[in-house]
């Protein structure tokens, strides 16, 4: 990129979220034939959020390979330095929504392959066809110097090759029936920036009790054919995607396999709304993840509408996770809808366990489709492992009873009965109900009962908690938490609808 390119990218920086700069072309050669061609750069601070550098391929190539490295300056304390992330698209075009897409890997490699018969994790196989491809540069933060850039692209020609037929997961292990199940819904393997195989995390999954898993890896949906023989009558592998916006992010669970959600917009974008209608599309869930984490472009800023459930537990306990509790807990008071919360593990290596958190769900079987309405509804409750279990409800003297997710319609005067079980409750733990006026009962044990009335208690939740650290002044580390039981009457829920 020369220095008008550069300046033009200064000062159309904030225009838009994309720009194209000059490119290299390959011209035709015999089989078996190497090319290689560099593209070097500078970006300046304020750069768009995704740089093309068109390639124009020529008919016979059976494999690209690209590789790229940029300058990490030393920068003052508190100031973000470089990162740059990768991915490209094919001749199909790289319009929002994702067409041409053929992979993503972010900052976690500095090269990749991709041919008919196979890519590297992250990117998607296919036959390697003539036209203008684009390799993707996001500049995630840029070092007030700017970021000089290099980009190799290779080029093997021969024949093509077959691609593989993906195998997806099925829609349904064996189960209990109606019963509850355990699970883990946000997860990453070396398809995004995870260090464990899909292998790995399968056995994982086994050994914390769980009964289903989503994929979730960041911005691709190469993991959707990586679990070939690795689901099972026990195990129930669902298929979903982290969607990694600079303005958050956001978990799209259970889709139709090889669904692809583009993640190239912003919330001033106004596109978040498209990609949740696609899931819902696709028969899927639109889950908000880690809303409160502090990094840059995790926070999340799209709001609430189009969600079906909030991830208000992300791996172990945090100030975070607090701070993200006491908003959703917000939510259900305030607003004429709610959203249930989820807990998962956003586990990447050793570690860091799978299964902690999970979100245990009562569903009317092992299978897609009612795990998905059993979290969406909020029939569920989260535990930081398959140790421990719990049971919340609420019943009236005339026969009314409610649990989680659900309603105990009641007169505003009538009396109520709540009840806490538990089992499996670590060492010292307190229980905890929660009300619309906050926490009305404490106890340890294993049992907790209060008497209510629709009048005074819009809703009922169940806390489990570790005992705090002397002198933290802050709450101890969740155990266990529940979805509320609603009295009286109950908002709608967010999300398909909206």
């Amino acid at each position: 990129m020369g220095r008008r390119d550069a300046l033009r990218l200064s000062l159309a920086a904030g225009a838009a979220s994309a720009v194209t700069l000059s490119g290299v072309r390959f011209a035709r050669a015999e089989d078996g034939a190497t090319a290689s061609r560099k593209l070097r750069g500078h970006l300046p601070t304020g750069a768009r959020d995704f740089v093309y550098l068109p390639v124009e391929i020529p008919a016979g190539v059976r494999e690209i390979a690209v590789s790229y490295s940029y300058d990490k300056p030393d920068v003052p304390k508190g100031t973000p330095g470089n990162a740059l992330d990768i991915g490209i698209f094919d001749q199909r075009g790289t319009a929002l929504g994702g067409r041409g897409f053929r992979g993503w890997s972010g900052g976690f490699r500095d090269s990749f392959a991709i041919s008919a018969e196979k890519a590297t994790p992250g990117y998607l196989a296919g036959p390697v066809d003539a036209g203008t491809w684009h390799v993707v540069l996001g500049p995630y933060t840029v070092a007030p110097q700017g970021m000089d850039y290099e980009v190799t692209v290779t080029l093997r020609h021969g024949e093509p090759g077959r691609t593989p037929r993906p195998g997806y997961p099925p829609e349904r292990a064996r189960g209990r029936g109606r019963a509850w199940y355990r699970g883990d819904c946000h997860l990453h393997t070396v398809h995004s920036d995870g260090r464990r195989t899909p292998e790995e995390v399968a056995a994982a999954a086994r050994a914390a009790g769980l009964d289903f898993i989503t994929t979730t890896e960041h911005n691709t949906t190469s993991g959707h054919a990586a679990w070939q023989g690795l689901w099972g009558d026990d195990l129930l592998v669902l298929c979903g995607e982290e969607i990694t916006t600079r303005n958050g992010h956001w978990l799209a669970l259970g889709t139709d396999p090889g669904t692809f959600l583009d993640w190239r917009y912003r919330a001033r974008d106004d596109a978040y709304p498209r990609f949740a209608r696609a899931v819902h599309r696709a028969g899927g869930l639109v889950v908000p993840a880690h809303p409160n984490c502090p990094f840059v472009g995790c926070q999340w800023k799209f709001g609430y509408r189009h969600a079906d459930a909030v991830e208000v537990w992300n791996g172990p306990w945090t100030a975070d996770d607090e701070l993200a509790l006491a908003a959703w807990d917000n939510m259900l008071v305030v607003g004429d809808s709610w959203l249930p919360a989820m807990g998962n593990s956003d586990a990447h290596r050793e570690g860091q366990d799978v299964g902690l958190p999970q979100t245990v769900v009562h569903a009317d079987d092992l299978a897609r489709r009612p795990v998905l309405e059993a979290i969406g509804s909020g029939r569920s409750y989260l535990a930081e492992s398959s140790k421990l279990s719990l049971r919340l409800e609420a019943t009236t003297p005339g026969g009314g009873h409610a649990t989680l997710g659900q309603t105990l319609r009641a007169e505003p005067d009538t009396p109520v009965d709540v009840s806490l079980t538990l089992r499996g409750a670590p060492e010292g733990a307190t229980l905890h109900l929660v009300t619309d006026q906050g926490t009305v009962r404490t106890a340890t044990g294993s049992r907790l009962t209060w008497r209510t009335t629709p009048s005074l208690a819009a809703y009922v939740r169940a806390e489990v908690r570790h005992p705090a650290q002397e002198g933290s002044g802050l709450p101890g580390a969740m155990a266990a938490m529940t979805n509320p039981v609603w009295l009286g009457s109950a908002p709608e829920r967010g999300g398909r609808g909206q």
